[in-house]
């Protein structure tokens, strides 16, 4: 199950849920307030590097330094 990021528009606490695909925040209430005003939030990710190095999300994301690129190869 994939692990969804809300806030909450009542509080602002940003939380994090699993939740299966395609299930919306119509069950969901704010772990901190008890609003049930949440909004999904987009997430970033990282992803392991072949070969054991350590990459930050910035090297992925293009994030405008020289060698950076696209973060597609």
């Amino acid at each position: 199950m994939p692990l969804y990021e809300y806030r909450c528009r009542t509080c602002h606490e940003r939380f994090e849920v699993l939740q299966r695909m395609g299930e919306g925040a119509e069950k969901l209430c704010c772990p901190e307030c008890g609003a049930r005003e949440v909004e999904r939030q987009l997430s970033t990710f990282a992803a392991g590097v072949a070969g054991g190095g350590s990459s930050s999300v910035a090297d992925f994301a293009g994030c405008g330094r020289p060698a950076c690129g696209t973060g597609f190869t």
